[in-house]
């Protein structure tokens, strides 16, 4: 008897990468540095947090000396939060961003991206996550939408079709069915047209 056995399952690690406001003009010149490293930028998007948008972002940090600082400098101006994929990703970021402490990186770390671009203990230019955990909770708090591998089962991958699947179809058809035009050949354009403009949109919403 033949055993069936399933397709194996790819899976990229993915940490959050951000960019802090006071280097967001060396982007340019740091996603560079990112991509000569072996890793794949996923999704990136520039964006302007609230104190209270950071405060909720470094949470883990509440009660510190330095939380309130801490949240004034994130967002004291624009910053770039990116996805990025690489094998061990989570890892090999940390290992090229240095030390937390830009003062310390400079000493030991001197070829790291915070003893490049960083100032002192609180400025040091970029982020990464610690670990798994931080990574998925960190990638949802600055891309919502995106769908953090290993892929949710279950409950988690009914709410998440629920919530940006379902509308956008139910959308997508509602329209498709509004237009019926007389002649076959037109309405069958017509059909192929909207089917794939729904394709596009569910695979904007999944990745």
């Amino acid at each position: 008897m033949e055993i069936s056995m399933p397709p194996p399952q790819i899976y990229v690690e993915k940490t959050l990468a951000i960019i802090k406001p006071d280097i967001v003009d060396k982007e340019e010149e740091i996603q560079d540095i990112i991509l000569r490293s072996g890793f794949t930028i996923v999704q990136r998007r520039k964006l302007h947090l609230s104190p209270e948008h950071c405060s909720n972002f470094y949470v883990e940090q509440y009660g510190k000396m330095f939380f309130p600082n801490l949240t004034a400098y994130m967002s004291s101006g624009p910053l770039v939060a990116m996805i990025l994929a690489k094998h061990k990703a989570i890892t090999y970021w940390k290992e090229l961003l240095g030390p937390s402490n830009s003062l310390v990186a400079k000493e030991t770390h001197p070829d790291s991206l915070r003893a490049i671009y960083g100032t002192d203990d609180l400025r040091n230019a970029l982020h990464g996550s610690n670990d798994f955990t931080a990574a998925e909770r960190e990638i949802r708090f600055m891309f919502p939408k995106v769908i953090v591998e290993p892929i949710p089962i279950g409950q988690a991958a009914k709410d998440y079709l629920n919530l940006y699947v379902t509308p956008t179809l139910l959308k997508g058809l509602t329209e498709l069915c509004k237009q019926k035009p007389r002649d076959p050949f037109v309405r069958n354009l017509l059909y192929i047209k909207k089917v794939l403009s729904v394709v596009v949109i569910l695979k904007h919403c999944i990745f």
